[in-house]
């Protein structure tokens, strides 16, 4: 958004929140006479459309707020028993705080919602404890909430954002383009095309974040057109890409496209045809009806290659085959190198299609990747709780740190029996942050502003004494600078006109004096105090050093990923070693996403270690991906005789997954900033000779593509944190990979 337009809107939502404020409150202090009905229609404006950060349209914005108003009046009630006393209304704020906090995991909107809600329960938890009050106060946040609602819907309302379907719609129709070979795209372009679908770039009310089907399914498009784009980068930076779009061109000139010598054959038109048709359903908002295909295109295509390299016949063939015929390398490396962006479009589609439908489907290969399609709703949040109820998630870390806050805040304030005690509560709320440093900053400021407010404040008490009519004129313009001004101006500003506003309300409920405001900044900094006591001790540096962890365990769970993945394809006799797991791998993914999310939301940098995150992701998602399709083909490499070339490639893949694992490990020891062990040394094998076999070639191709990547994502670290023994780079034992006979046929590595 903008600078005008963020402008823009937050006067329109002051607008709006002083409408629906000033309706309720004016009508119930002077029409009825109802204090209780007044002070709740005030607060629940405020709290869900001030102190909320909703996202989304206006009708979006309304539709959260209806939703969350049954668990709002719950809240007042429990609030409102729990008054009883100190203690339990203090285990109440810690159950509620902790829960309220945790529905981040639910996505931006709940998390929006949860400030809101946590006010409702802190208003009615505070004495004088009158259960006899319940209904005028589940009346007074009723009204308040309906109105604000209306508002949101009827009162300038907020505009929908772009959504994350035409994100991806937009980023497909360049990796089509790039594809079919009607744009000429730089790698540092395709990049910046994915980097455009990173959750930070997207309003939030449109992140798939959510645990249900529909949401998960967009995720993992999202995450499936990052890694095309990657791939396609590196391709264009090795050249084999674009040698691949000119045989293509050429053989569709000749033949259209059928000619079974030509890299591409008739795997590539249908690739960019599903790009095409994918970017045009996620538009439409409807997948296009009929079975998928790209399943059988890419079974096909590998079934020509082994004929091509065999000349057999029949398929599959079922009698012994001759010894293989000579095909070029570099042929079989794009090709395979195709098959890997093919494998990609094919996941995109499916994840297209499942985040369109979001119905629960059969299942579908590869199930561990797949595994939420087929799931019940319940199981879906289940496994979102469980995987976040870790103390390695940012998620369960917010939501303990802001627990325990409230919970010692209730308490401080009951037991000194502190004036307006809800006060503490809400300068707790409000200004605690996920780190010590930002929590400090907005202590400091929050504190300024709310000094001069008190002055101002208790200096209006004075001079306008119990004249309520002039409190009631001020009232409404007032709050519409205050929540109009304070966000624009910053955190002092905020507070300090927050303090004339109560002021000012307060005096027409009840006689007020100067002391109101001293009771105020009072309270302001016992809660202030509390809040950073409590981010000073509770994991104080966010999601800074969570990021690191997280990225250090996936990336230790990848090295062993390739080498089982490696072991499986190279086992001799063909299936003795099953194909190694990826769900470990996966777990570990989704909580490097989670503390990724949040890192991206502090400010600041990331020292000592300015890694590329968001490289680190793609790169993971990529070997996932990997061990997921690289053993479908195993069937063609068995059905060859073994000949000393898959002998020797299958060694050399061995020593580059090994090669590739000590460098994930290495990497992940750097992330946390402790010492890499020493790489371990083995024999190389003999170079290969003879014709090289198709799913050997896709092995290869799949590590050179992954060490390219890891060798990207170390070359970012700062040169005092890389320090790597001399030899022992990524790029060095990228060599170990390199099995491929050159373009001779004999004898030569190819070059990656």
């Amino acid at each position: 958004m903008t600078g005008g337009a963020e402008r823009a809107w937050i006067l329109h939502r002051s607008v709006r929140v002083t409408l629906a404020a000033s309706a309720g409150f004016y009508t119930f202090v002077y029409g009825l006479e109802e204090p209780v009905l007044a002070l709740y229609a005030l607060f629940a404006p405020i709290s869900l459309g001030l102190l909320s950060p909703i996202p989304g349209s206006g009708r979006q914005r309304a539709e959260v707020m209806l939703k969350a108003l049954p668990v709002g009046l719950l809240l007042v009630a429990l609030g409102t028993v729990l008054a009883v006393a100190t203690w339990a209304a203090v285990l109440g704020m810690l159950v509620v705080g902790f829960l309220l906090a945790f529905a981040a995991i639910a996505g931006p909107r709940p998390a929006g919602a949860a400030p809101g809600l946590q006010l409702f329960y802190i208003l009615a938890c505070f004495p004088p404890y009158e259960p006899e009050t319940l209904g005028l106060r589940l009346a007074g946040l009723t009204f308040g909430v309906v109105v604000l609602a209306l508002c949101e819907v009827l009162v300038l309302p907020r505009p929908p954002d772009p959504t994350y379907r035409t994100a991806l719609a937009d980023a497909l129709v360049t990796a089509g383009a790039a594809v079919a070979g009607r744009a000429v795209l730089s790698p540092e372009a395709l990049r910046e095309a994915g980097a455009r679908l990173r959750l930070s770039n997207i309003p939030p009310a449109e992140r798939p974040a959510g645990p249900g089907r529909a949401v998960r399914g967009l995720a993992q498009a999202g995450a499936a057109v990052r890694r095309l784009l990657e791939q396609l980068a590196h391709l264009t930076e090795t050249g084999e890409f674009r040698a691949l779009v000119r045989e293509g061109a050429e053989a569709d000139e000749r033949d259209g496209g059928r000619t079974a010598t030509a890299a591409g054959g008739p795997l590539l038109p249908q690739v960019v045809s599903l790009c095409e048709e994918t970017a045009a359903a996620l538009r439409m908002g409807r997948a296009a009806p009929g079975p998928q295909r790209m399943d059988k295109a890419i079974d096909d295509f590998q079934q020509m290659r082994v004929r091509q390299v065999t000349g057999a016949a029949d398929d599959p063939p079922t009698v012994p085959l001759p010894v293989p015929m000579p095909m070029p390398a570099p042929v079989l490396r794009r090709q395979a190198a195709l098959l890997a962006v093919a494998e990609s479009v094919r996941i995109l589609e499916i994840s297209v299609r499942v985040g369109l439908d979001g119905r629960r489907t059969p299942p579908i290969e590869p199930r561990e990747l797949f595994w939420y399609t087929q799931a019940a709703t319940p199981r879906l949040w289940a496994r979102r709780i469980t995987g976040n109820m870790t103390i390695r998630s940012v998620q369960f870390q917010n939501a303990v740190r802001i627990a325990v806050a409230l919970a010692a805040a209730r308490l401080v304030a009951g037991s000194l029996d502190l004036t307006h005690g809800f006060w503490v509560l809400l300068a707790v709320l409000t200004l605690s942050r996920t780190t010590v440093g930002e929590t400090w900053t907005a202590i400091r400021q929050a504190v300024t502003g709310n000094l001069v407010g008190a002055v101002a404040a208790g200096a209006l008490l004075i001079g306008l004494g119990r004249h309520t009519g002039a409190y009631a004129a001020i009232l409404a313009p007032a709050m519409l600078i205050a929540f109009a001004l304070g966000p624009l101006l910053g955190i002092a500003w905020a507070q300090g006109l927050f303090t004339l506003v109560v002021a000012t309300a307060f005096a027409q409920i009840a006689p007020a004096s100067w002391q109101l405001a001293e009771a105020r900044i009072v309270d302001v900094v016992t809660g202030s105090a509390i809040g950073l006591l409590c981010a000073m001790l509770a994991w104080p540096a966010g999601a800074r050093k969570e990021v690191r962890r997280t990225m250090a365990g996936l990336l230790r769970e990848c090295g062993p990923l390739i080498k089982g993945t490696v072991d499986a394809l190279t086992a001799v006799p063909a299936g003795s070693v099953p194909a190694p797991s990826t769900r470990p791998a996966l777990h570990r993914l989704r909580l490097a996403e989670s503390a990724y999310a949040q890192f991206r939301s502090e400010p600041g940098v990331d020292a000592p270690v300015r890694a590329d995150w968001h490289a680190v992701l793609i790169t993971a998602n990529h070997i996932v991906l990997g061990a997921q399709w690289l053993p479908r083909f195993d069937l063609p490499t068995t059905a060859l005789p073994t000949t000393a070339l898959s002998q020797d490639a299958a060694d050399r893949a061995r020593v580059g997954a090994r090669a590739l694992a000590q460098t994930t490990d290495r990497l992940a020891a750097l992330c946390i900033g402790r010492p890499p062990q020493p790489p371990e040394t083995g024999p190389t094998p003999s170079e290969p000779t003879g014709p090289p076999l198709p799913a050997l070639v896709d092995l290869d191709v799949w590590l050179r593509s992954l060490t390219a990547q890891l060798t990207r994502i170390e070359a970012g670290l700062p040169e005092a944190v890389r320090r790597p023994a001399r030899g022992t780079t990524v790029a060095g034992t990228a060599d170990t990979a390199g099995y491929l006979p050159g373009p001779g046929g004999h004898g030569s590595r190819g070059a990656p």
